[in-house]
């Protein structure tokens, strides 16, 4: 299994695409070596954007937990996230009613901000849910994993609506040993008690890509052979990134462990073009 320096990867490339926890960031904060490396890209003229799972805010907000870490490099036109896919599906077919959600107030933005009204699942009275459109999931946070989850199950059980996830990862990495459970992982969770199929929006998905890709295209001429997808987790960013047509890099500093690395790329089927210790050496 070769291990290859990210800055010698990069320069292959015109434009690079980012997941954010477990590469850019961890539970700890930047990355050792982040802040160096954007300004290398910047100077090679490769441009780079945050593909993100994370719907926990909008990208302004987003870019500004970056800018609080001293990576002022990444702004809010540079992130693309799983949610803002969940905002045109619901824009686009939910038109009347209410938006039920689980996580948090801010994570509600991404259906407030198109003029959707909102009930997170926490204040939520079943009694009065004839009036719910729709169920999103955002966020692990902002409810209470015991009864609201059960009250979720329950306004699922009495109203035929859809459920939007708004965030397909299982987990995600809170230390270096250790992983917390994901909205996408509850929300497999939910499916299968309910037996219902749910929308989900977010890597390893192809439309997460497109809509990266027409983003990119608008300031760049760029085809897919000159595109790199850099994460941490095989299932989301590498078999996305594989199925979408684009070179992809597997990197150390997050869900996947190292001693694991071979063993789960032979077991999974999961190959990624190239494999880092982290993008910040």
């Amino acid at each position: 299994m070769q291990v290859n320096s990210f800055r010698e990867i990069a320069t292959r490339y015109k434009a690079i695409f980012f997941d954010a926890y477990g590469v850019l960031k961890n539970s700890r904060g930047i990355i050792p070596g982040v802040h160096e490396l954007l300004d290398f890209l910047d100077e090679q003229s490769i441009t780079y954007y945050v593909i993100t799972n994370d719907a926990s805010r909008g990208p302004e907000r987003l870019a500004m937990s970056y800018h609080q870490q001293g990576v002022h490099q990444i702004t809010g036109d540079k992130i693309i996230s799983s949610g803002m896919l969940a905002r045109e599906f619901l824009v686009n077919k939910v038109t009347k009613g209410t938006i039920a959600y689980l996580g948090t107030e801010i994570s509600a933005h991404y259906v407030e901000s198109v003029g959707l009204e909102t009930v997170s699942i926490r204040d939520l009275n079943l009694a009065d849910a004839d009036s719910i459109s729709a169920l999103v999931l955002l966020d692990d946070e902002g409810f209470n994993w015991e009864t609201d989850i059960n009250k979720a199950v329950n306004l699922l059980r009495q109203r035929n609506i859809p459920v939007v996830v708004a965030n397909t990862d299982l987990t995600y990495p809170v230390s270096k040993d250790e992983v917390a459970i994901a909205i996408g992982g509850l929300a497999n969770m939910l499916e299968q008690i309910v037996g219902k199929r749910f929308m989900r929006f977010g890597k390893p998905d192809a439309q997460i890509f497109h809509f990266a890709l027409e983003h990119v295209q608008k300031d760049l001429a760029v085809n897919r052979d000159s595109i790199l997808m850099v994460g941490d987790t095989l299932t989301t960013d590498i078999l996305g990134g594989n199925k979408f047509g684009i070179d992809t890099c597997l990197t150390l500093t997050g869900n996947t462990l190292s001693h694991r690395t071979k063993y789960q790329i032979e077991s999974l089927g999961i190959k990624p073009t190239y494999i880092c210790k982290s993008v910040g050496t």
